[in-house]
């Protein structure tokens, strides 16, 4: 059992606590930051993800007119758009060889001289 002198202190403000012998933090604000705070590293890394992965869709499915399913695009213009090619959600491998890459349901295959067919994934 805690005496006087060692009375527990709140683990981001260390104002002493009172209460329950368990208590971590003075109040919910204390948690609530301690805890983002420890999160926040890996919480930043996947919601840059997340954030490149939104652009590049919105990339893609700008460049296709709602009438088509494909259009060419030049590296150059991707890249000035903002692209990021090295963020994707998954791969496909078709039967004649083609590999595509995706960002949710616009792909794009890497065509000669810096051109990229970009398509949209229709649902089956």
């Amino acid at each position: 059992m805690l005496t006087q002198k060692e009375t527990k202190t709140c683990q981001l403000c260390n104002k002493p606590l009172k209460g329950r012998s368990d208590k971590k933090f003075c109040d919910d604000y204390c948690r609530a930051s301690f805890n983002n705070d420890l999160k926040s590293a890996a919480n930043n890394f996947v919601r840059n993800v997340n954030n490149a992965l939104g652009k590049n869709r919105r990339i893609l499915g700008s460049l296709i007119p709602d009438e088509h399913s494909n259009v060419k695009a030049n590296q150059d213009k991707l890249l000035q758009m903002g692209f990021q090619f090295k963020y994707h959600t998954h791969n496909y491998i078709a039967l004649n060889g083609n590999h595509y890459f995706y960002c949710y349901e616009y792909g794009y295959l890497q065509l000669e001289n810096n051109w990229y067919l970009i398509v949209r994934r229709h649902e089956d």
